[in-house]
């Protein structure tokens, strides 16, 4: 087996081969050499950092095809359309929006070893035939795109992530990837329990954008709000320096409300939301991507995928419901490295809309109804049947089922069928499914509140977002509007000692957590149970409210 260099030297000339690039970074290296030495691999890259390289460079040396579990279409078209224009062996897509042909010869090349990567939608593999054909291919790389999603920790959680282990078994465990631009310490430890990652090695890169100016604009009034949003991008559409960029909403209405502002003042400007027809969608992304439109107005359904360089700014008209969605959408600014600017438009009111959209409680009729159905009939059932069993709205019931599955009572086997606990008990499994959902609202809810911290702080802006991602700057940047008026101060120099970052800690009343940052006056805790918390530091030791936790997290 060659040795670590020879694992760089052989990957850099591959890279340089078949892709055309003449250099790979540090932590793209060390990815690739961890794959080729047989080791699992959690990767976190900031947007823009080059994650698809770390397998796609490696799958060349391996044998056997690599599956790519991508969760967008347009994500699995853009890879591929990527890998054609290069010297990379053939790739196929697995999706629902193929026509009957196209499927057919992606099967085939599957089937006879004509395709080297195979991207598939985690939902596609819930497919008995789809696992059963990889089973036989034997696989010797599965790369899942966007890991966070596995973590119920995750901001855009989706339950068809959490049957990714169980098919990761059933291939015989081949040599795993876990890519994502963002996983604070927490979210990084669920994605390696639910993925059963082995032997794993993990490259964390820096959060930090240093290119990225940020900057919050608050206001009183709704009104005066919307008269800055526009007064702004103004300024920007007017030089031709700084006029492409992307603009974030919290509604469709508002979406095709600056949308249409900035078309009357001659500015290349276009909406997207998800109430276009998807080919409009389209037709908008692709003018963006080709600069024959300069600024998109969308709302959060204008995310993953979007790799332009030059976006020199990205606004956002309404406190969004997170800083983890907040940090994802500024990410696609400035990925040229060079300055762009961030700003978000701030009034405390809005956060009431957050508090409102995600406060949906646990459908616990549903749930009962779906338990009971589960217990009576004591084997798998299908989907189909479950639907007319139970006298509920298809997304109440997805979400019944999902809460279900979170909580283990019921499994999804490969065809898609549910099966029920051997031990079952429809009030017990209500009961902790209803827990499971309170504990997520209260998760949601923190997170609102963290993002009115950022929003309101005083302090270097760099730093708060940072310290969320449990990621420490000790000076203050001198690139935000914190910095530029004054407000923030340095770090003082004294160890925080008690309370490292990434430690975990216990609360009398809120249990178990794990420290995320500590600052000269405040320590900000993510509680398991209860999502984030930001103490008063003095306070803490004052009344000896955290405690090293040294149970297993």
């Amino acid at each position: 087996m060659p040795t670590s260099s020879g694992h760089r030297a052989q990957l850099r000339r591959t890279a340089a081969e078949k892709f055309g690039w003449s250099s790979l970074r540090e932590e793209q290296l060390a990815a690739m050499e961890a794959v080729l030495s047989g080791h699992d691999v959690l990767a976190v890259l900031p947007t823009g950092a080059g994650k698809s390289a770390i397998y796609q460079v490696p799958a060349v040396l391996l044998d056997g095809p690599t599956v790519v579990v991508s969760p967008l279409i347009s994500l699995q078209n853009d890879q591929i359309d990527g890998l054609e224009d290069s010297g990379a062996p053939a790739a196929v897509a697995l999706n629902s929006a193929q026509r009957a042909e196209e499927r057919r010869q992606a099967w085939d090349a599957l089937r006879h070893g004509g395709a080297r990567y195979v991207f598939v939608a985690p939902e596609q593999l819930a497919g008995d035939e789809v696992v059963a054909v990889l089973e036989k291919a034997k696989v010797s790389l599965f790369v899942v795109d966007e890991a966070h999603c596995v973590s119920s920790w995750g901001h855009e959680f989706r339950p068809d992530y959490l049957r990714l282990g169980a098919v990761l078994d059933r291939l015989g465990h081949p040599r795993t990837v876990a890519l994502t631009a963002t996983a604070a310490p927490p979210v990084r430890r669920d994605i390696v329990a639910r993925l059963g990652l082995r032997e794993h090695r993990e490259v964390i890169a820096s959060f930090d954008r240093p290119n990225l100016r940020l900057a919050v604009e608050r206001f009183t009034a709704d009104a005066g709000k919307r008269a800055g949003v526009v007064a702004y991008l103004g300024e920007r559409v007017a030089d031709p320096a700084t006029r492409r960029g992307l603009v974030y909403t919290a509604s469709r209405k508002d979406a095709e409300h600056y949308a249409d502002e900035l078309v009357r003042t001659g500015a290349r400007a276009a909406a997207y939301h998800a109430g276009m027809a998807a080919a409009d969608r389209d037709r908008v992304h692709q003018a963006f991507l080709d600069d024959d439109v300069d600024v998109v107005v969308a709302t959060s359904a204008f995310g993953m995928g979007i790799d332009k360089p030059d976006v020199r700014f990205v606004v956002h008209t309404s406190v969004p419901d997170s800083l983890d969605s907040y940090y994802q959408q500024v990410g696609r600014a400035g990925r040229d490295g060079e300055p762009a600017g961030v700003t978000l438009f701030y009034r405390p009111e809005d956060l009431n809309l957050q508090t409102f959209l995600t406060a949906a409680k646990a459908p616990e009729d549903t749930l009962r109804d779906v338990a009971r159905v589960l217990e009576r009939r004591g084997e798998p059932i299908s989907t189909t049947e479950l639907k007319e069993a139970v006298d509920a709205p298809p997304a109440r019931l997805t979400r019944a089922v999902n809460l279900l599955e979170e909580v283990g009572v019921v499994t999804t086997t490969e065809s898609g069928a549910l099966v029920p606990a051997a031990d079952l008990d429809p009030d017990r499994a209500v009961a902790e499914a209803v827990a499971a959902a309170q504990a997520w609202q209260r998760l949601i809810r923190s997170r609102i509140e963290m993002m009115r911290g950022y929003a309101e702080t005083t302090g270097c802006r760099r730093q708060n977002l940072l310290g969320y991602f449990g990621e420490q700057l000790e000076d203050p940047c001198g690139f935000c509007d914190t910095c530029d008026a004054g407000t923030a101060r340095p770090r003082p120099a004294e160890d925080p000692g008690e309370f490292p970052v990434d430690s975990r800690v216990r609360h009398g009343e809120w249990g178990a957590g794990t420290v995320m940052s500590v600052e000269d006056d405040r320590i900000t805790v993510l509680f398991d149970e209860h999502g984030y918390k930001s103490l008063s530091l003095p306070l803490v030791r004052d009344k000896d409210l955290l405690s090293a936790d040294t149970r297993e997290a």
